[in-house]
């Protein structure tokens, strides 16, 4: 399971549960008794409670769950029926928020106080509803919850995290992390078979499409998992990049960027939105 492909909406909803979860076992409202005048106070986990505890703590655990789902683990795309995960996150988090409005709000028992968990329930009902629909929709809830990791200084030619992006030989001159402008040949570690014996013939130079004049090659991680493209514009995905691993950008058609993963396949990465630049 790989966190950082988390946003910072989703950990708004898993804090919200989470906090719904504290909140249940907090007074939720109290009064006094009628045969001595002692108080006395009820939280969501009594059996007075019950038709609010699985209505707005339990769904809430579940909305989390769903959109925790959704985002990392092998159910990632998966639906059930006929809704995504995500979308399953979404509604009951709205229904959670509505849940908690009513039952803090609406439903006063006569000679009955409001306790600390009451307000809490409200306060955290109304902000997963809030944070749910709107974490695709925020620039801010959907930047990444961790962000890529910072790569540390390598020996020249050695990628983030000391891996080499090409393990059939050793980067030629000017490619590497870090690096100022950066080339790669499209026809690295690619080396004709010759006959034994036979003279090796003079290299002979390889038509390809040259990075752009004013392009700087640079890593990147993704935030979340993003397809990439075959170049030949055929719409065939050729590779899924995924957070937690650098990737080269070795040019730029408009906004999107030309990028070659480790094993050296080389594609174009549409949606290069909030990525992190090494």
């Amino acid at each position: 399971m790989n966190i950082r492909s988390l946003t910072r909406g989703d950990g708004a909803v898993i804090g919200a549960a989470v906090l719904l979860l504290i909140a249940s076992f907090l007074p939720f409202f109290s009064f006094k008794s009628a045969f001595n005048g002692a108080s006395s106070s009820r939280n969501l986990w009594h059996s007075d409670m019950f038709p609010t505890l699985p209505s707005v703590t339990l769904a809430a655990l579940v909305a989390a769950a769903a959109v925790l789902l959704s985002r990392t683990g092998p159910l990632v795309g998966r639906q059930i029926l006929g809704l995504s995960l995500e979308q399953w996150g979404i509604a009951l988090s709205l229904f959670v928020g509505w849940t908690a409005v009513w039952a803090t709000l609406f439903d006063n028992p006569d000679g009955v106080d409001k306790g600390v968990g009451n307000w809490l329930t409200l306060l955290f009902g109304i902000a997963i509803a809030v944070a749910a629909p709107l974490s695709n929709k925020l620039p801010a809830l959907k930047a990444p919850l961790l962000g890529a990791p910072k790569p540390a200084q390598q020996p020249y030619g050695v990628g983030p995290g000391g891996q080499q992006p090409y393990a059939a030989g050793p980067p030629q001159a000017g490619y590497g992390y870090p690096g100022g402008a950066q080339s790669v040949d499209p026809s690295y570690g690619q080396q004709a078979q010759q006959p034994y014996g036979a003279q090796q013939a003079a290299p002979q130079p390889v038509a390809a499409q040259a990075p752009s004049s004013d392009f700087t090659a640079f890593w990147f991680a993704v935030p979340v998992p993003r397809p990439l493209y075959a170049e030949d514009n055929s719409g065939a995905q050729i590779a899924e990049l995924t957070p937690g691993t650098w990737y080269l950008a070795v040019d730029q058609r408009g906004p999107a960027l030309i990028a070659q993963t480790q094993d050296g396949r080389r594609g174009v990465l549409q949606d290069s939105s909030g990525i992190q630049r090494g």
